[in-house]
Parts: C-alpha cells; sequence; structure tokens
C-alpha cells in the first residue's frame, strides 16, 4: 500500500534517560521540538506495563496527530491501536508481520543490506530503517552500515529509508546526498536535558539534508 509517511525526525524511546520525568512527558517534549514519528522500544518490561506504558504514550501522540509505531511487539500494536509496528530481522518475519496486521497499519523493517532491503519491501514494509550508520551505544552489537551501503539501500527500494544508529546533531550532516528521507534517533534526543530543543535542532538539519538531496 503507498502512503505518505513523514519520516523526516524519527524518534525511538529508551526510558534510560528518563531524569526523573515521565516517557510520555518526553515524548512530548519531542514532539513540540518537531519529531514526526515516535517508535516506542521497551525490551525490559512487562507485557502489562508495556501496555499500559504504550496507552499514555498514545494519548499523547493521538492529541498530536503523530503516528505511534511499536517496537517489535504486534500485540501491544493491536492492543492499543497504534500506528504500526517496527520489526528487526529476528523479530516477526515482514511478510506475517503484515498478514496479521493488515493493509491499514505501517510497517517497517531493519536492514543493513540491499538484499535485506529488497525483501523487506517485497514483504510488505512501508518503511525500512537503515543502520547503524554511526557507532552507537544503544545497540553496541549492531552491525554497520557505510555510507556506501547506505546509498546501495536507498537506491534499490521504492519505498522510504531512515538511517539509524548513532546519529547527532555533529554528524547527521553527513548523510546527506544518501538517499534518506529521515533519521532516527534515540539519544541524540532523549538524553538531552532539553529533548524539545534537541529535536528542534535536529529538525533543522534534516531538513537541510533532505533538500539539498532534492535541489
Amino acid at each position: 500500500m503507498n502512503r505518505q509517511l513523514n519520516l523526516r525526525l524519527y524518534v525511538v524511546t529508551d526510558r534510560s534517560w528518563l531524569n526523573g520525568k515521565r516517557l510520555e512527558e518526553q515524548v512530548e517534549a519531542a514532539i513540540l521540538g518537531g519529531a514526526t514519528i515516535v517508535q516506542l522500544r521497551e525490551k525490559n518490561l512487562s507485557t502489562r506495563k508495556f501496555l499500559l506504558t504504550a496507552e499514555k504514550v498514545k494519548e499523547v501522540t493521538d492529541r498530536y496527530k503523530v503516528p505511534l509505531l511499536i517496537n517489535d511487539r504486534l500485540d501491544i500494536v493491536l492492543a492499543v491501536d497504534a500506528a504500526g509496528l517496527h520489526v528487526g530481522q529476528s523479530d516477526l518475519p515482514p511478510v506475517l508481520a503484515r498478514r496479521l496486521l493488515g493493509p491499514e497499519k505501517i510497517l517497517g523493517v531493519s536492514v543493513v543490506n540491499r538484499e535485506e532491503a529488497v525483501q523487506a519491501e517485497k514483504d510488505g514494509a512501508d518503511y525500512l530503517g537503515a543502520g547503524a550508520v554511526f557507532p552507537t551505544e544503544t545497540k553496541p552489537d549492531a552491525a554497520y552500515v557505510d555510507y556506501h551501503k547506505l546509498q546501495k539501500i536507498t537506491g534499490a527500494v521504492n519505498i522510504p529509508v531512515v538511517a539509524i544508529g548513532g546519529i547527532n546533531k555533529t554528524n547527521a550532516p553527513r548523510l546527506k546526498g544518501s538517499g534518506i528521507e529521515g533519521i532516527a534517533v534515540v539519544s541524540a534526543v532523549f538524553a538531552e536535558s532539553d529533548p524539545r530543543k534537541a529535536a528542534e535542532t535536529l529538525k533543522r538539519i534534516v531538513k537541510d539534508i533532505i533538500a539539498q538531496a532534492t535541489d
């Protein structure tokens, strides 16, 4: 299904950096700063706590009409009627995820090479997350996708590609010309003392990256 997705500033949650704040407060700050899509990622919560967290975060994303995606957990997507699901290569196979989600939900897939990208598009992905494009403490064992590989991925598919992995305000400009349609960030927003300001800065940077790519 062809759909218009604004993936320019894709934020992925991480409760490691709550600093006494509630997760939904940080999500709201990121959205006010310009986040265009939110992925809720919770690897260590029980199903019940994940569900309660998803409900609270969705109240915020719904208020601002920003899509909420859930990492890995199809059951949580369906339980809270989230906008969609994001899966990695070791998670639920995309072709099965698409069948269970139906045609209207968003499906994102993590890839590290051209072959995975092409297969994910065939299997029904709406967008791809390619990375890690830079070293990242969030996922230290993540495969490295250099600039050349990133270009190969974006050139091989007709769906949007978001770069992820170690991206911050300093290195993000190095992604210009790669063919991406957005950047996905974790610590570059949520580890900052002012997530809203951090998101505003990244929004300006990614706007320049995308603009230069389409000029």
